[in-house]
């Protein structure tokens, strides 16, 4: 755009306009051709970025039926106030009697009371509790709650909590252990620093000194100390299966004591409690989950593609007659009609598993014909869909057809990258077009400017000669 611009000053035309008419008689058919070519390609890439999201959508849903261990999984019923149950496909169908005789605890020593200005007494103090053993160093001035301090803050403590409870009597040093079990019991070992003139050195086990917080239960042990009191006895769980197998557990939780399944104990079973009964059955319902996603998937991206591919009168899709579109719904359709190995010899297909096309080119699941298929032969479904590594089953072989669309650097890919190569082009185009209409407006106001103040030095010369003639003698003006 110009700078400055004179409006026919001296001609009296409207520059301005003739110059706004020149240039946009130029630009606005090429504008409207430009952004007619813009908004074509943003559909196409639109479009076609929604067809690979459904493809997309149909790999995930069947990524359901893709392995083994989705077949032939397992239930277990059973859980109640004693027991919580959980099994996996490794457990075999079948029936058991659980009952909990005892529950893991953890390990909870207290200490005497104590005033909490007093000096525990000078040494160091080991902590043991399960295979976990670490030192901590007493100073002559350590209260019980310093202790507490250095127990909790040391970095090689992991299994025993430390706590301070005030009553009456004074401040008890308390000692929890983070796990259960009876490995987890909490040993407390004590050696004083000597003091001058103990000639027979330090007693680490009396009630004199630091040796007040020792705990050892060992009664054979050299450290043996009961000095703390048990507030709670460190516990392994333990269970009886079908009345004759006894099973114990540091925790409460039972992992493969029946194959495939894990016991977690809550509470234990009064001799008046019912016992708990776990029953472990064949669950073959992810099948028909996995088949009715895959179904409404594939359903949706049959909607799409008719909107896409549309050639109504009424209404055209972005990918009317596109090749790719076609292309694509072609092998899906394909696909879908195929069989794949079962048991032995055998062939399966989806029709034959219940899943049939209506007459708009959808799926519908007929589960009772789908149920009579798993009844009679689960395992063969499973190949179906899984195949093994020498033959990919339905699964697998759907999956690499749409990945060869939808995956990074694929065919759809590819076209987006090209579509938005072409967006960049106008880009330059709209660029390069611009300069040049910013060089035609400022010729075109040049060019006019020029003509204008030539028009108007003309009519001042004219008005000049005409003042001229009027003043010169012997001329008589014109009255008529």
């Amino acid at each position: 755009m110009v700078d400055i611009a004179f409006t026919g000053i001296g001609s009296g035309l409207q520059v301005s306009e003739i110059v706004d008419a020149i240039v946009g008689a130029e630009s606005v058919p090429f504008e409207s051709r430009l952004n007619s070519r813009q908004a074509a390609i943003t559909t196409d890439i639109s479009a076609v970025g929604a067809l690979k999201a459904a493809l997309e959508s149909v790999a995930d849903s069947i990524d359901a039926l893709s392995t083994t261990d989705k077949f032939q999984q397992r239930s277990i019923s059973g859980s109640d106030d004693f027991v919580s149950l959980t099994s996996t496909k490794a457990a075999e169908v079948g029936s058991y009697s659980v009952n909990v005789d005892q529950i893991a605890s953890a390990h909870k020593l207290v200490s005497d009371g104590f005033d909490s200005t007093e000096a525990m007494g000078e040494g160091t103090m080991t902590l043991t509790s399960g295979s976990e053993s670490f030192d901590i160093n007493v100073s002559s001035t350590a209260t019980l709650s310093d202790i507490r301090d250095l127990i909790n803050d040391n970095d090689d403590n992991s299994s025993i909590t430390a706590t301070i409870i005030t009553d009456d009597v004074g401040q008890h040093l308390v000692l929890t252990s983070k796990e259960t079990g009876v490995e987890n019991a909490i040993k407390v070992t004590v050696e004083e620093a000597v003091e001058v003139g103990d000639l027979l050195g330090p007693d680490n086990t009396d009630k004199v000194g630091l040796s007040r917080l020792a705990y050892d239960a060992d009664n054979t042990s050299a450290t043996y100390a009961p000095n703390l009191t048990e507030v709670r006895e460190a516990k392994d769980a333990q269970i009886t299966i079908d009345n004759t197998l006894v099973i114990t557990n540091s925790t409460n939780e039972f992992v493969d004591a029946i194959d495939g399944v894990t016991i977690t104990a809550k509470k234990p079973h009064d001799v008046d409690d019912n016992i708990s009964t776990a029953n472990i059955t064949e669950n073959n319902s992810n099948i028909k989950s996995g088949l009715s996603g895959f179904v409404s998937s594939y359903n949706e991206l049959v909607d799409l593609v008719s909107q896409l591919g549309s050639s109504s009168e009424s209404a055209v899709g972005p990918l009317a007659g596109d090749s790719l579109l076609r292309g694509v719904m072609g092998k899906i359709r394909q696909e879908i009609t195929q069989s794949f190995s079962s048991t032995g010899s055998d062939s399966l297909t989806l029709n034959q598993l219940g899943v049939r096309s209506d007459r708009y080119g959808k799926l519908e699941l007929d589960v009772e014909d789908l149920d009579e298929q798993i009844a009679l032969d689960v395992k063969g479904i499973q190949n179906f869909f899984v195949g093994s590594d020498d033959e990919p089953g339905f699964a697998a072989s759907f999956t690499t057809l749409t990945e060869f669309y939808t995956q990074s650097g694929g065919l759809i890919d590819g076209r987006i990258d090209s579509k938005t190569a072409q967006l960049s082009k106008i880009d330059d185009e709209r660029v390069a077009f611009n300069l040049r209409i910013d060089s035609l407006e400022a010729r075109l106001y040049s060019q006019y400017n020029a003509m204008d103040l030539l028009v108007s030095n003309l009519n001042s010369t004219s008005s000049y000669l005409q003042q001229q003639l009027d003043n010169m003698p012997g001329v008589v003006r014109d009255s008529s």
